[in-house]
């Protein structure tokens, strides 16, 4: 059975990626300060929810994984959103802080479900060769998930409050989300025997199906990516919880202090259409190579900036191209240079520990400012990170072209 057309199941897959993502990840720090005060919760207290949201969806990440490698995406994704929405429901309900924690525990399980990772798990099983193009498609509308749910969410809560706000998202997952995975996710192969895929120049980007999950983990490759995601997860993680901080510490006015960041969302999407593009006349690998530089090159000019307001711009400029481009680099790392077949699982087994580092990065950020050199020796540490996490990629690719066949 062949699959469906790359662009319009991509474009589809993506709506419930907009949503969850707005409904989920976004919405938190629009809740934090009226939950704050019902509850009598401190800004600690109301974070750790958040964290424990991260935990929990890392957690569940290896079971999800090896679901989707089994062939039951249909199933998973359909019944992530059911449990996203049930999530929400509860959530606006919640009296107690105990409660407000199962919320975002349970949201967090769903979280595993329904995001990036299970969705790139999907398009990588189901289109061979393009499954980077499919994942680049996947993530445009993804990626204006804070451009839209903000605001949409913030007029929803003045409209309604908080706790009717979420039965309206809690909707949008049972009325958008639900039946649009359902009807896309049948089909699904039920085994993930593909050829390696190739790129322009006729080399392997994948490894040969013919062994099990344990081998992989007994090669460079693997570990070497573990280290890429895991830094540069804290990295992406760590920066856009300080950033109204960073860019009032860089003199930008009131206006562009709330402008800027909003802007992120949409240069991310401009990054992966500019790769979407382009994606087939450049090399993929040395694409790979280059794109998390973006990252460093960022931090690096506020560094030498100074922190003025025109380094504090092309900061923002680049770190939201780099951050929208090395989704795409993430998302598809271990199928080109470790395994497709296995792509899920492999996945699964970072939850975990990205979770961890997702969940650590803003705090470790906020513990390395100081009122005498505010955010320097934070972002020195953000720029080490990002550097390491990117001679990894590198050394992990090298290792898997030379040794493919």
């Amino acid at each position: 059975m062949h699959p469906p057309r790359l662009i319009p199941f991509s474009f589809w897959l993506s709506l419930p990626q907009l949503i969850t993502w707005g409904s989920v990840f976004y919405t938190f720090s629009l809740l934090m300060t009226p939950l704050e005060a019902e509850l009598g919760m401190g800004r600690a207290e109301s974070s750790l929810a958040f964290s424990l949201a991260l935990l929990a969806e890392g957690l569940m990440a290896y079971a999800v994984g090896r679901w989707i490698d089994a062939g039951h995406e249909r199933v998973v994704m359909t019944l992530g959103s059911v449990w996203v929405g049930l999530g929400l429901l509860g959530h606006s309900a919640v009296t107690s802080v105990t409660g407000f924690y199962a919320a975002w525990i349970w949201l967090g399980l769903g979280m595993a479900a329904t995001l990036y990772t299970p969705a790139f798990a999907v398009v990588t099983r189901r289109y061979g060769q393009d499954f980077r193009r499919a994942i680049i498609t996947l993530t445009f509308l993804g990626g204006l998930a804070s451009t839209v749910f903000i605001p949409l969410f913030s007029w929803w809560m003045d409209l309604w409050g908080w706790r009717q706000a979420l039965w309206a998202l809690a909707a949008l997952q049972f009325l958008v989300c639900m039946p649009l995975h359902g009807w896309l996710l049948q089909g699904a192969p039920r085994s993930s025997c593909h050829a390696p895929s190739k790129n322009g120049n006729n080399r392997p980007t994948t490894l040969q199906s013919t062994v099990s999950v344990r081998e992989h983990l007994r090669h460079a490759p693997f570990w070497l990516l573990a280290l890429f995601m895991v830094l540069m997860m804290s990295v992406t993680s760590a920066l856009p919880a300080h950033m109204i901080a960073l860019l009032q510490e860089a003199g930008l006015s009131p206006t562009w202090v709330i402008a800027v960041p909003a802007a992120i969302g949409v240069i991310q999407v401009v990054g992966r259409v500019v790769l979407f593009l382009f994606e087939r006349r450049w090399d993929v690998h040395t694409a790979n190579r280059w794109i998390p530089g973006f990252i460093p090159m960022g931090v690096l000019a506020l560094l030498l900036g100074g922190f003025h307001p025109a380094g504090a711009l092309l900061f923002v400029l680049l770190f939201g191209l780099g951050n929208g481009m090395i989704t795409i680099v993430k998302g598809t790392a271990l199928a080109q240079y470790v395994s497709r077949d296995h792509v899920g699982q492999l996945n699964g087994l970072l939850g975990l520990p990205i979770a961890v580092a997702r969940a650590a990065a803003p705090l470790t950020v906020g513990l390395l400012w100081s009122p005498a050199s505010g955010y320097q020796l934070a972002l020195l540490w953000v720029l080490v990170a990002s550097l390491l996490a990117t001679a990894a990629l590198w050394v992990a690719q090298r290792h898997a072209l030379n040794t493919q066949p």
